[in-house]
C-alpha cells in the first residue's frame, strides 16, 4: 500500500475542519451558557423556559461545589436506575417490532452505566440486543444528557478560575438544560438530517427478511438510526445504533458521510478549549491547549499512519473508505473520548493499536468528550504549574490563583484514579480464568485486548478490541465499576478544585508569574501528559503492543 496525495487531502481537510469550527462553536457556545441571545437561542429559548417550569428550577439560582457535586451524582444515579430498568423490560414494552427480549442483569448494569457516564462501551449488537424504545428513550436521551453533563462541570470549573472569593459555582440544573437544549439538540437535528440525506436511516419499520441469491434468509435492520449517530458524534458518545458502528452501510453510507462523523468526533470537544478562553477572559488561554491537544493528536496519528501503510494490510479496513480514512478514525475517536469505529481495531498493526490505547491511557485530553477532555487537561494544567512553581521556588500560580497543597491533593487524584482502574483492572483479568475465558488471541494481542477494554472504558471511550468476548458477568461488572471509576473519580476531584480556587481571591500578575499563555508553557503541559501516560503505562505497554510490534518485524 501507497500513501496518496489524496490521503493527505483528505486528513489536512479533517483537521482543518476541526480548526475552523473550533472558534464557531466556542462563541456559540459561551454566548449559551453566558445567558447571550442569538437566532437559534432565540428560537429554542421557549423550551428551556419550559424545562424550568415543569422541574422547577430558579434560573438565577447557584449552587456551591457541594450542592453542585450532590444534584450531579443524584441526577446520574437516578438516569443510571432508570436506563437498567428499561433495559430489562424491553420485552414487554413498546416500540419493539421484533419482539426482542430484555437483557440480563449484568449487560443491563454495564450498558447503565456505560452510557450514563459518556462511554458508549457495547458489550452487545444494538440491532440484535436493543427495541427502538431503548435505542431512543434510554440511549438517546443518555446521549444527550451525559454529554451536557460534562460541559457543565467544565462551566464548573471555568467558574471557580475567575471567580472572585466567591462559593458559587452556577447551578447544575441550568447548566444542563443550556447545553442540552441550545447546543446538542440544534446541531443534532440539522446533523440528522444530513446523515439522512446521505442515505443513513431513520425510520419506525420492522426488519426486512428476504432471501439471497443462494436461498439463504437475511435479516436487513432499520430503525431510528440517523438521529442517534448525529448526537452520538457530537456529544462524543460513540458506540453506534448498529454493532459495527460506522463500518455498517446504514450508519455511514458515504464518504461524505464518514468526513462529516470524523469531524463531529472532535468538532465540540475542540470548541470547548476556546469557550474556555472566552470563560476566562484570555482567548490566548483556549488556543494554546488548543495548540497541545493538535501537536498530540498529528503526533499520534503520523506514528498510527506510519505504522499502517509500513507494516499493515487491508484485513479490518474500511474497503470502501481507504485505509487512510479508518487510521483518522481510530486515532481521532481514541482522541475524542469517542468510541465508534469504522473498521476493525484489533486488526491494526500493533504499534497502531497502540496508539490507540495511548490516546486513552493519556487521560483523554487529547481533546477528550465534551467538556471532560477539558476538565481533564486542566488537571494536567494545575499539575504542570506546580512544578514549573518548584523548579523556580514560588508559590504556583494559574491565571491568578494560587494553586495550594488542597489542589494539588485533589488533582493527584484525578490524575492517577482512572491509571490505577486501569492497571489493576487489566492485572487482575489476566490472574483469573473468567477473565482468561473472554481472550480472542494468546501472547502480547491478548494482553492488548485486555488491557485495551479497561484503558476504554476507565478512559470513557467505548471502543474495543473486538475479538476480547466481554458479554460475561465478569468484564459487565469489573468494566461498569471501571467506568464509573473513570468518570467519576475526575469528576468530583474537579468539583473540589473548582469549588477552592472559586473562595480565593486573583493575585495580579508580577514580572514573577509564570505566563499560562505561552509556548514554553504548552511545551511543559505536552511533556507533563506524557511523561504520566508513558511512564505510568510503559511496563504494560512493552509487554503488549512494542513486542507484539517487534515480534512481527522478526518474524518478516
Amino acid at each position: 500500500m501507497a500513501f496518496t496525495g489524496v490521503d493527505l487531502v483528505q486528513i489536512l481537510a479533517a483537521l482543518l475542519a476541526v480548526t475552523f469550527l473550533t472558534p464557531l462553536l466556542g462563541n456559540y457556545m459561551f454566548k449559551v451558557f453566558t445567558g447571550q441571545r442569538n437566532v437559534v437561542i432565540n428560537i429554542f429559548r421557549p423550551l428551556e423556559v419550559a424545562v424550568y417550569k415543569i422541574a422547577g428550577i430558579r434560573e438565577t439560582e447557584e449552587m456551591n461545589w457541594k450542592s453542585y457535586a450532590k444534584t450531579l451524582l443524584i441526577f446520574n444515579f437516578l438516569g443510571l436506575i432508570f436506563l437498567m430498568l428499561l433495559l430489562m423490560l424491553q420485552g414487554v414494552l413498546p416500540l419493539n417490532p421484533e419482539n426482542i427480549p430484555g437483557v440480563s442483569w449484568h449487560l443491563a448494569f454495564n450498558t447503565a452505566v456505560s452510557f450514563v457516564t459518556n462511554t458508549n462501551w457495547q458489550a452487545y449488537s444494538g440491532e440484535n440486543t436493543l427495541s427502538y424504545l431503548t435505542q431512543m428513550l434510554g440511549l438517546g436521551v443518555q446521549n444527550f444528557v451525559s454529554a451536557a453533563t460534562g460541559l457543565a462541570v467544565l462551566l464548573a470549573i471555568a467558574r471557580g478560575i475567575v471567580n472572585k472569593q466567591s462559593s458559587n459555582l452556577g447551578n447544575f440544573w441550568v447548566d444542563l438544560t443550556r447545553g442540552t437544549v441550545h447546543v446538542f439538540l440544534p446541531l443534532s437535528i440539522i446533523f440528522t438530517v444530513i446523515l439522512m440525506g446521505q442515505g443513513v436511516v431513520q425510520n419506525f419499520l420492522p426488519y426486512d427478511h428476504i432471501k439471497t441469491v443462494e436461498g439463504v434468509e437475511q435479516v436487513i435492520p432499520q430503525g431510528p438510526a440517523a438521529s442517534q449517530i448525529a448526537i452520538k458524534q457530537l456529544g462524543s458518545n460513540g458506540g453506534g445504533y448498529f454493532g459495527v458502528n460506522s463500518a455498517h452501510p446504514f450508519e455511514n453510507p458515504t464518504p461524505l458521510s464518514n468526513f462529516l462523523q470524523t469531524v463531529a468526533l472532535l468538532a465540540i470537544a475542540a470548541g470547548c478549549t476556546y469557550l474556555f478562553g472566552l470563560m476566562v477572559g484570555s482567548r490566548r488561554q483556549g488556543w494554546v491547549l488548543f495548540g497541545v491537544m493538535m501537536a498530540l493528536l498529528v503526533t499520534t496519528l503520523s506514528v498510527s499512519m506510519w505504522s499502517e501503510y509500513a507494516f499493515g494490510s487491508m484485513e479490518g479496513k474500511e474497503v470502501r473508505l481507504g485505509v487512510a480514512n479508518t487510521v483518522v478514525w481510530s486515532v481521532f475517536t481514541t482522541a475524542a473520548s469517542n468510541g465508534s469505529v469504522n473498521g476493525m481495531l484489533s486488526s491494526m498493526t500493533p504499534l497502531s493499536g497502540g496508539i490507540a490505547m495511548l490516546n486513552m491511557m493519556l487521560g483523554e485530553v487529547v481533546f477528550g468528550g465534551v467538556g471532560a477532555g477539558m476538565y481533564g487537561i486542566l488537571l494536567f494544567v494545575i499539575l504542570t504549574v506546580f512544578l514549573a512553581g518548584l523548579m523556580v521556588g514560588r508559590t504556583p500560580e494559574y491565571l491568578g490563583k494560587k494553586i495550594e497543597a488542597r489542589e494539588i491533593t485533589w488533582t493527584v487524584v484525578g490524575v492517577l484514579a482512572p491509571c490505577a482502574t486501569i492497571l489493576l483492572g487489566s492485572a487482575l483479568s489476566v490472574m483469573v480464568p473468567a477473565g482468561l475465558a473472554g481472550l480472542g488471541h494468546q501472547g502480547p494481542h491478548g494482553l492488548s485486548e485486555v488491557l485495551y477494554a479497561f484503558s476504554s472504558a476507565a478512559g470513557n471511550n467505548g471502543s474495543a478490541f473486538g475479538s476480547l468476548s466481554v458479554n460475561t458477568v465478569f468484564y459487565n461488572v469489573m468494566l461498569g465499576v471501571s467506568m464509573l471509576i473513570g468518570r467519576f473519580a475526575i469528576i468530583i476531584p474537579v468539583l473540589i478544585v473548582a469549588g477552592s480556587l472559586s473562595a480565593k481571591k486573583i493575585s495580579p500578575p508580577s514580572s514573577g508569574t509564570f505566563k499560562t499563555d505561552s509556548l514554553l508553557f504548552g511545551g511543559l503541559l505536552a511533556s507533563v501528559i506524557l511523561i504520566v501516560g508513558a511512564l505510568t503505562f510503559f511496563p504494560a505497554l512493552s509487554l503488549g503492543p512494542i513486542l507484539e510490534h517487534l515480534l512481527m518485524i522478526s518474524q518478516g
